[in-house]
C-alpha cells in the first residue's frame, strides 16, 4: 500500500511543471539583543550547492561557536504552477559584549560556480537600562512582536512602497531595470493596489514573478521584510526628464494585542488598515547624438549579426531563402528588418520575422532572425547587395556600423511556369486570323434610332442619378475614413467584445491569470478607443473626469473603473478564480452600459 501512495505522489510530482526559485544568499539578523546575551546570526543560501563559506568577525561582538549547518526541501503547488526549494542556513551563536548599534559584514560563499555576498545588516544592542524600557516605547523592530502592539500608529517608515531605478540617466531606447518593492516592519494581512504607477513615455516588457514577503533588508539603517511587488524593463521613448508617478495601496498589517488569560498572557493578532503612497521616480532622458548615421533605425544597445544564403545553385522560378540572425542586448523586441538589396530581376515575397528575449537582469537580450525569399525570374549572374546595421552602444556613447556581406549567385534555367488555361485561349485566338465580311453592296437601315425611344431617356436619367448616389456615399466614406478619431470611436464597442471572447476562453479553461490580463486589455483598449486616448495616458482618475466631460454618467464610469480595480486586484490575490465569471459578466455589462447611457 505505501509503495502505491508513493508512486501516486511521484506521478503528480512529475505531472506538474515545477519551477525553481532564484538562487539567493541572505542573512537573518537577531531579534532583540540584551548587553552580556547570546544571539544567533543565520546566513540562508536557496537553491544552490555552497562551499567556502566566509564570515567576517562582528565587532563588539565575541563568537561562541558556528557554524551550525541545516537544510530543508519544499515543494507547493499554486494554480497548477509547482515550486520546489531547497534551504541551506549556516548558523553562527555570538555574545554581546556591550550595548550600541552594530553591523553584521558580508558574508560570501560559492554557489553553482559563483562567489555570492549578502548585505552587511545592522542591529542593536541594547543596555540593562533599555532592557526595562516599555516595548510601546521602543522603536517598531521587524523582529520584535512587543513592538508591534495593537492600536500604535504605523509611521511612513514602518510600511511603504520604493520605486527603484536602475540608472539615474539614460538615452532614449536604453533599457532601464524598474524594480517596485514593499517595506513593512509589520506582518501583511491583504495588500490592494488602488493605483498602479504610470509609465508615461516609457515602452514596457515585464517579468513575471510571484511576490513574496521573504526577504530581510537594510534600508536608512533600519530592518525591513521586502517583497517585489513588480519588475519590468523600460524602453524611454523621448528625451528629457522622465516620472514614473507614484502608486496607491491599501495595505492590512497585522499588530497583536496581549490578552491576559488568567495565569498567562497570549498575543491576538489585530489587523490595522493603511493607505500607502510610493514614491515618484524621475529619470532624465538625453536624446541620441545627432547627427544620426546613414541606416541608423532605433536600436540602442549591444548587437552583432550574420547572415546565410540557403543552398548553393539557384534556377529561375525556384524560390530561395536568405536568413538574417540579429543577437544582443537591448532593444531587440524594437529592432527593424534590415531592408536587403535584391536585384531587379528577383521577386521578393514579405519577410518573417521571428523574436526570441528574455530579461536578464536589468536588460533584455535576445535574438531576432529574419528570412527574406525570394525568386529569379531570369537566367545570369546577379549579385545580393550588402546592408548596414547600425546601433547606439550607450556605454561607449558611440553609433556601431556592421555591414552585411554580398552573396554572388548564378542563376540557371529552370522548368517554366505551368501555362494557364487563359493563356492558351489567347494563344489559340490570336492563332486564327479569318477574313473581313464585306456584307451587301446595298445596306439600307431596317432598325429605328435608339435615342429617339422613350426608354432609352429613362435609362439614361436613371444612370445619372445612380452616379451621383455612388459619389455621395464614396465622398461620405472618405469622410469618414478621414475621421480617424471618430472611426476609432465607433468601433470601440466592436473591438472590446472581440477581446472579451478572447478572455472567456481563458475564463472557461479555468486560466485565470490570462483572464484577467485579457479582461484589462480590452478595458483599456476600450477605453482608448472610446476617449481617443493612448493607454499610456489613461489613469483611474483622468478616466472619469474624461468620461463625464463627453456626457457619461457618473454611474456607468464608476462601473467600469470598479472593473478595472478587480481585474488589478486580482492580479496581486491568489486564488482569484472564483471571481471571473462576475467580473466578466460586470466588464461587459460596463461597456455596454457606456454605449447605451449618456445624460
Amino acid at each position: 500500500m505505501k509503495r502505491f501512495i508513493l508512486s501516486i505522489l511521484l506521478a503528480l510530482l512529475v505531472a506538474v511543471p515545477a519551477i525553481k526559485a532564484e538562487v539567493s544568499f541572505t542573512v537573518k539578523p537577531p531579534t532583540r539583543v540584551h548587553e552580556g546575551q547570546r544571539f544567533p546570526v543565520t546566513f540562508r543560501l536557496t537553491d544552490a550547492n555552497g562551499s567556502d563559506l566566509k564570515v567576517s568577525q562582528i565587532n563588539g561582538c565575541t563568537l561562541l561557536y558556528g557554524p551550525a549547518v541545516s537544510t530543508s526541501h519544499s515543494y507547493q503547488v499554486i494554480n497548477g504552477k509547482g515550486s520546489s526549494n531547497t534551504v541551506t542556513e549556516y548558523t553562527y551563536y555570538y555574545k554581546a559584549d556591550k550595548a550600541g548599534n552594530f553591523t553584521i559584514p558580508a558574508a560570501t560563499i560559492m554557489a553553482d560556480g559563483k562567489r555570492m555576498t549578502t548585505k552587511p545588516v545592522n542591529f542593536a544592542v541594547l543596555d540593562l537600562d533599555a532592557a526595562n524600557t516599555p516595548a510601546s516605547q521602543r522603536p517598531v523592530d521587524v523582529n520584535d512582536v512587543d513592538t508591534q502592539a495593537a492600536g500604535r500608529r504605523v509611521n511612513n517608515d514602518d510600511v511603504f512602497v520604493r520605486i527603484i531605478l536602475s540608472k539615474s540617466s539614460a538615452y532614449e531606447q536604453e533599457a532601464i531595470g524598474c524594480t517596485i518593492k514593499l517595506y513593512t516592519k509589520y506582518s501583511i494581512s491583504s495588500f490592494l493596489p488602488t493605483r498602479q504607477p504610470a509609465f508615461d513615455g516609457f515602452l514596457i516588457q515585464e517579468v513575471d514573478l510571484q511576490p513574496t514577503l521573504n526577504q530581510m533588508e537594510t534600508y536608512n539603517g533600519q530592518n525591513y521584510m521586502t517583497a517585489v511587488l513588480k519588475k519590468c524593463i523600460i524602453f524611454p521613448q523621448k528625451s528629457g526628464k522622465l516620472t514614473i508617478n507614484s502608486g496607491n495601496y491599501d495595505i492590512s498589517v497585522v499588530q497583536y494585542d496581549n490578552v491576559n488569560m488568567g495565569m498567562f498572557q497570549v498575543r491576538q493578532p489585530k489587523e490595522a488598515k493603511i493607505k500607502v503612497n510610493s514614491n515618484s521616480a524621475s529619470i532624465d532622458i538625453l536624446p541620441l547624438p545627432q547627427p544620426q548615421p546613414e541606416g541608423f533605425t532605433g536600436a540602442v544597445g549591444t548587437f552583432s549579426i550574420d547572415s546565410r544564403l540557403v543552398g548553393n545553385s539557384f534556377r529561375t522560378n525556384d524560390p530561395a531563402t536568405l536568413i538574417y540572425t540579429i543577437r544582443g542586448t537591448g532593444n531587440i523586441k524594437y529592432v527593424k528588418e534590415p531592408v536587403i538589396d535584391f536585384p531587379s530581376e528577383f521577386e521578393q515575397y514579405t519577410p518573417k520575422s521571428d523574436i526570441e528575449a528574455s530579461v536578464s537582469g536589468n536588460d533584455v537580450s535576445g535574438s531576432m532572425t529574419v528570412e527574406y525569399t525570394f525568386v529569379p525570374q531570369s537566367v545570369g549572374d546577379f549579385t545580393i547587395g550588402s546592408d548596414k546595421f547600425v546601433y547606439f552602444n550607450p556605454q561607449t556613447k558611440n553609433y556601431v556600423t556592421l555591414n552585411t556581406p554580398t552573396y554572388p549567385i548564378k542563376v540557371a534555367k529552370g522548368i517554366s511556369a505551368p501555362v494557364t488555361t487563359d493563356q492558351k485561349d489567347v494563344e489559340n485566338k490570336n492563332s486564327d486570323i479569318r477574313h473581313i465580311y464585306l456584307g451587301d453592296k446595298n445596306p439600307s437601315m431596317t432598325h429605328p434610332i435608339v435615342v429617339l425611344s422613350s426608354w432609352y431617356w429613362f435609362m439614361y436619367i436613371g444612370l445619372i442619378v445612380i452616379v451621383v448616389i455612388i459619389a455621395v456615399v464614396n465622398r461620405r466614406k472618405a469622410r469618414m475614413n478621414a475621421d480617424v478619431i471618430g472611426r476609432r470611436t465607433a468601433k470601440a464597442s466592436k473591438m472590446a467584445h472581440r477581446r472579451l471572447r478572447v478572455a472567456e476562453g481563458f475564463m472557461k479553461s479555468g486560466d485565470s491569470e490570462r483572464f484577467y490580463e485579457e479582461m484589462l486589455k480590452a478595458l483599456w483598449g476600450y477605453l482608448s478607443d472610446k476617449l481617443s486616448m493612448p493607454v499610456s495616458q489613461l489613469s483611474r482618475d483622468n478616466i472619469s473626469a474624461t468620461l463625464a466631460s463627453k456626457g457619461y454618467s457618473e454611474a456607468s464610469a464608476e462601473a467600469i473603473v470598479s472593473v478595472l480595480d478587480d481585474c488589478e486586484m486580482a492580479r496581486y490575490t491568489p486564488d482569484s478564480s472564483n471571481r471571473m465569471d462576475s467580473v466578466y459578466d460586470r466588464g461587459v455589462n460596463a461597456i455596454n452600459q457606456l454605449e447605451s447611457n449618456k445624460k
